[in-house]
């Protein structure tokens, strides 16, 4: 039974690898575009992860020009300041930041449905 004993891992984290590389100095910072489901057909598209250097409002004012859609930028203890759009604006947001040159393509992830 001793064999036995000493071969069983006790502790096994298989996210271990993935936590450790989130905390490094050189790990990615990714920009998350959201779907949030309100009620009904409503949906609301969340923007997070943007460099804190830039003017939120300004991004905010261009992309509700260029979608004809309304939005606010929200203040967040755990996330800072994110950026909410009314409807499905997923692929139009990523298109914009990646065409204004804000974000490259590899930085940013699409979640939802």
């Amino acid at each position: 039974m001793s064999e036995l004993d000493g071969q069983i891992p006790t502790a096994f984290d298989p996210f271990a690898d993935a936590n450790a590389d989130d905390s490094g100095a050189g790990a990615k910072e990714y920009v998350h575009v959201r779907i949030q489901q309100r009620n009904g057909r409503k949906s609301l598209t969340t923007v997070q992860g943007l460099k804190k250097e830039l003017s939120y409002n300004k991004i905010l004012k261009d992309l509700k020009k260029e979608f004809c859609c309304n939005g606010t930028v929200v203040q967040d203890p755990e996330l800072g300041q994110v950026i909410q759009l009314q409807g499905d604006q997923r692929k139009n947001v990523s298109n914009f930041l990646i065409q204004a040159g804000i974000v490259k393509k590899e930085h940013i992830k699409i979640h939802g449905f």
